[in-house]
């Protein structure tokens, strides 16, 4: 018997006015905890600022509008690998040449709706002051166990596996080569489609490089790159007690994170401000409908825990995988406002690089921080290997 091909639902999110009421109920229960006088974000989350964010939260914020606006995007599900694999799917418009299909990979702590500002500006470039000929067909897949994808019921997957159901995921839609691009563990899943997936991806675009890995001899490594190492490890002392308790405990924290809502809240708020470029003023970034339609889409979808789940995943991928060099041409911009931002000389130590940028504006956000400046950077990019994908 023939294999039958997976099915492709269309999908539309629609909240139950229960479960809006279950949500306004805790957030104007919440017990909040004291905070030391003038203690501002210095050790945390800043509880005043939360408190206001948690009142709009439950009697100003209008989810059905902000759910209605998510639904204008083309979304669908499909089962792959047993699961249920939630993805937008937008078709270029009106191009004038070859067009590149492009599978966009989020990180944590949120979902598709890191690119939901991005996908027209790939898809319709023509009306937004952009060469018709940059268009894209553009795919968003929720990872497994994050947004409206479903939750693994046994071991979480780590981004090499996540990198097979994307690749499974562009076969199934059609797309036997194809433009791979992302930030944060999205750049790790696009990292692994390169490196499983050569003869199908033509070329490799990140945000960064992940946290640095390196098993040979220190002397080999260039000055810049010994005080990059520093860097980052003076940011993980800290900054990464998140990634921590993420690889080792993450069910301790899912408990009170999927009961509160406001504990999920100043979860994800102190990372959003944290990763932006936004100046330490979170909402020169985002505005408050911006900040809570995430942070809603975690609670809603009750993701928080196994969102984590996958840092423990990754944490078991071995050092030999971590070390291996994409040969696959190789984009990096490193947006002025995010986390690690290594030297070029580690990027070509791990990466055929063709074309790095650092541009002035945006942080680990820089997708929806910046969308006009990140679409820009993947048109001058892919831009040379268009012909690649369709010849």
């Amino acid at each position: 018997m023939p294999d039958v091909p997976p099915r492709l639902e269309p999908f539309t999110a629609r909240t139950e006015p229960a479960a809006l009421d279950d949500l306004r109920a805790r957030l104007r229960a919440t017990r909040w905890p004291d905070a030391p006088e003038e203690a501002g974000w210095s050790l945390g989350t800043d509880v005043t600022y939360l408190r206001e964010l948690v009142a709009y939260w439950a009697d100003g914020f209008d989810w059905p509008a902000q759910e209605a606006a998510l639904a204008q995007l083309p979304r669908f599900r499909v089962r792959l690998g047993g699961l249920g694999i939630h993805y937008v799917h937008a078709r270029a418009v009106a191009p004038t040449g070859p067009v590149l299909p492009l599978v966009l990979t989020h990180g944590w702590p949120d979902s598709f709706w890191r690119y939901s500002k991005v996908v027209p500006l790939l898809t319709d470039p023509g009306a937004h002051g952009a060469d018709p000929a940059d268009a894209f067909d553009v795919v968003v897949p929720d990872v497994p166990g994050y947004g409206y994808s479903d939750r693994p019921a046994g071991p979480p997957l780590d981004s090499v596996a996540v990198a097979g159901l994307w690749a499974e995921l562009m076969g199934v839609l059609g797309y036997p080569r194809f433009g791979a691009a992302g930030g944060d563990i999205g750049s790790h899943v696009s990292r692994y489609l390169a490196l499983d997936h050569p003869d199908r991806v033509v070329a490799v675009h990140r945000m960064d490089a992940g946290l640095p890995v390196f098993t040979g001899d220190p002397a080999d490594l260039t000055p810049e790159e010994l005080a990059w190492f520093d860097d980052v490890a003076a940011w993980g002392a800290s900054e990464g007690a998140y990634g921590a308790m993420h690889r080792t405990k993450p069910q301790t924290a899912a408990v009170g994170l999927t009961d509160s809502p406001a504990g999920l809240a100043a979860w994800i708020v102190e990372k959003l401000r944290a990763w932006s470029d936004c100046d330490g003023d979170l909402e020169r970034s985002f505005t408050k409908d911006e900040i809570l339609t995430n942070v809603t889409i975690s609670w809603l979808t009750g993701t928080i825990g196994s969102s984590m789940r996958m840092y423990h995943a990754n944490a078991a991928i071995p050092p030999h995988q971590l070390a291996r060099r994409v040969e696959v041409p190789s984009g990096f911009s490193l947006f002025r406002g995010d986390v690690v931002r290594p030297p070029r000389a580690w990027l070509e130590r791990s990466a055929n690089v063709v074309r790095l940028t650092e541009p002035a504006r945006g942080g680990h956000f820089a997708p929806f921080e910046e969308p006009e400046l990140y679409a820009e950077e993947l048109r001058a990019f892919f831009r040379p290997y268009r012909t690649a994908a369709t010849g």
